[in-house]
């Protein structure tokens, strides 16, 4: 092999480690997207990237960036109409002065808006409504967005659709409804279930004590009413595009629009003030992560990494599927799940590996993410709500949290997934 190739690809390697400590770190305050964004433009300023692989590798995240759209502006109308402060009265009511329940419900809710709406919706959609629940119940908000962003991720392979990530890493190749409940069914369970007990253990003292009870409750507007009714039609929307094996990113993005023109129609407004308001950098942010992994795939690291599987199944695929999965898991925290799931797609896809490695992989790449901030894009948006409502969480904060509470229910999910074989 000659110098150049071999410079080169140290090049690409220096450049995606940079930009990825960079996404993670977020050195001088600047954005997450700058980082990713930088360093893509780093590979075609120095020649390491033909142009037209890096616009192929963002063409391939299509279906990603129109299903944040339609996430987002659910998020941004359903906040504009009220419907976050209509949803955090009547959780404060059901909490009855006590935290530690205000935290289950928070929990609970998080549940099944991950199962039927994605991770994704969970951060971008839930969160600012359980800010608004803690901030009226005068709790800690902490423990409660905390319970957003880890439950985003433990539940987020009960259904295929609970995660973009499900469909990124099986592609073409989708279980069935049932043969996915008996897959992941017990795993989820475990998952969601260790998740909860020690978080709510983790933050044992923010939780003590009581919060206020009586508080006004308000009607939902009628603008309240319709992105309350979009969300709900979204949620039916992705079940059925799901069960079809359709692609999720047009119909969600569609629901989101609708929603809005519904809204402006009714109001008579312009939805200029709505657009302003979507924090549209995580769509080069992602972008971004996709040009970073098809540089990397080009180094010849994919084909490496599928011999390796393809050795490991042959010899034990329940070994390979939980040493696989721990890997990617610890490993996604690295790079964030998205990109992670990419390179674990297209190694699949050159390893044919037994179902049981697949799945074992599918659970690191959702769970794993719990252990740092910027383990899932989920996680991303997460931060940007809390952002938005004047909170913040830090790497080291959050990964003190995290690395208590993913190891113990990553181990729980893979185990469980192990034995069912």
């Amino acid at each position: 092999m000659s110098v150049l190739p071999t410079l080169a690809t140290y090049a690409i390697w220096l450049i995606c480690l940079v930009a990825t400590i960079g996404v993670i770190t977020r050195p001088f305050k600047l954005p997450e997207a700058v980082w990713a964004v930088t360093g893509a433009a780093l590979l075609l300023l120095f020649g390491l990237m033909p142009v037209s692989d890096a616009w192929a590798a963002v063409l391939k995240g299509g279906d990603v960036y129109l299903f944040l759209i339609g996430m987002m502006l659910l998020s941004e109308i359903a906040r504009e109409q009220g419907l976050f402060d209509w949803v955090a009265e009547h959780a404060v009511r059901l909490a009855n002065g006590s935290t530690s329940r205000l935290f289950a419900l928070v929990f609970g809710v998080g549940i099944v808006v991950t199962t039927f709406l994605s991770n994704d919706a969970t951060a971008v959609v839930l969160t600012p409504a359980v800010y608004a629940a803690a901030k009226r119940a005068k709790a800690d908000p902490l423990p409660m967005l905390f319970a957003c962003a880890l439950v985003a991720n433990a539940a987020s392979f009960v259904l295929p659709i609970s995660n973009p990530a499900n469909l990124v890493l099986y592609g073409g190749a989708m279980p069935s409804l049932g043969a996915w409940m008996a897959s992941f069914a017990l795993p989820s369970l475990l998952s969601i279930g260790v998740t909860f007990l020690i978080l709510r253990w983790v933050e044992r003292e923010r939780l003590a004590g009581k919060c206020e009870t009586l508080v006004e409750t308000s009607t939902l507007s009628p603008g309240g009413k319709i992105a309350l009714g979009g969300i709900v039609a979204t949620a039916v929307v992705l079940i059925v595009a799901s069960a079809k094996g359709l692609d999720l990113g047009l119909p969600t993005c569609i629901a989101g629009i609708a929603t809005m023109v519904a809204i402006c129609i009714g109001r008579r407004r312009s939805p200029v003030e709505t657009l302003r308001s979507v924090s549209w950098a995580v769509l080069p942010l992602v972008a971004g992560l996709f040009v970073l992994v098809e540089a990397l795939a080009s180094t010849g690291v994919i084909a490496m990494l599928a011999r390796w599987l393809a050795d490991g199944a042959a010899g034990s695929p329940t070994t390979t599927a939980g040493v696989a999965g721990t890997i990617l898991a610890f490993g996604s925290n690295l790079m964030n799940n998205l990109p992670a799931g990419l390179i674990a797609s297209t190694t699949l896809q050159q390893a044919h590996v037994p179902q049981i490695v697949t799945d074992g992989l599918l659970i690191g790449v959702d769970l794993g993410p719990n252990l740092s901030i910027t383990g899932s894009l989920a996680t991303i948006l997460w931060l940007t709500a809390i952002r938005r409502e004047g909170e913040d969480v830090g790497f080291w904060r959050f990964l003190k949290v995290g690395a208590v509470v993913m190891p113990p229910a990553l181990f729980a999910a893979l185990g469980a997934r192990l034995l069912i074989g």
